[in-house]
């Protein structure tokens, strides 16, 4: 019974490590494309592995045409954020450090990268979520930010 008890909480384990996983919900055509897809908006939500309760959406850029359709064209770096509480409580999965990326995603054949930084402000009790784009030799100062306050009688468990 023991061995059975410590399987289930080895999965448990392995599901909750994994790195945020994109849903795309939803998209609209910007440019129309005659060869390959077309260049769109993106909305994908993405959970927070650590705080459940908690889902960020995501507006970005899409680049069509052959060379987006094949993924070797590189998205540009605009990017909105919106992150929500999405259930009746928030639930943290053991502590939290004080800043930590939630997401981040190949964006280019080579070197860019989009990610999701959670950072924590313990003086508001409120979690705030940073996305943005960067690259091996240049980033780029684009960026959004969004927050979820938490209740005061659910204090954040800092590392």
């Amino acid at each position: 019974m023991r061995h059975i008890f410590a399987g289930y909480m080895l999965a448990a384990a392995s599901v909750l490590s994994l790195p945020a996983q994109a849903e795309e919900i939803g998209e609209v055509s910007t440019v129309f494309r005659f060869l390959g897809k077309n260049d769109r908006i993106v909305i994908e939500a993405y959970d927070d592995p650590k705080v459940l309760g908690v889902s960020c959406f995501v507006s970005r850029a899409r680049t069509g045409g052959i060379s987006g359709t094949v993924g070797l064209a590189e998205d540009t770096a605009d990017a909105s954020i919106a992150c929500r509480q999405v259930g009746d409580s928030l639930r943290f999965v053991g502590k939290l450090p004080k800043q930590e990326d939630v997401f981040s995603e190949r964006q280019s054949i080579l070197f860019k990268r989009l990610h999701i930084v959670r950072v924590v402000d313990p003086v508001r009790n409120t979690l705030v979520y940073l996305t943005y784009s960067d690259r091996l030799i240049e980033g780029s100062p684009k960026n959004g930010v969004t927050a979820v306050p938490v209740p005061r009688t659910n204090p954040i468990p800092l590392k």
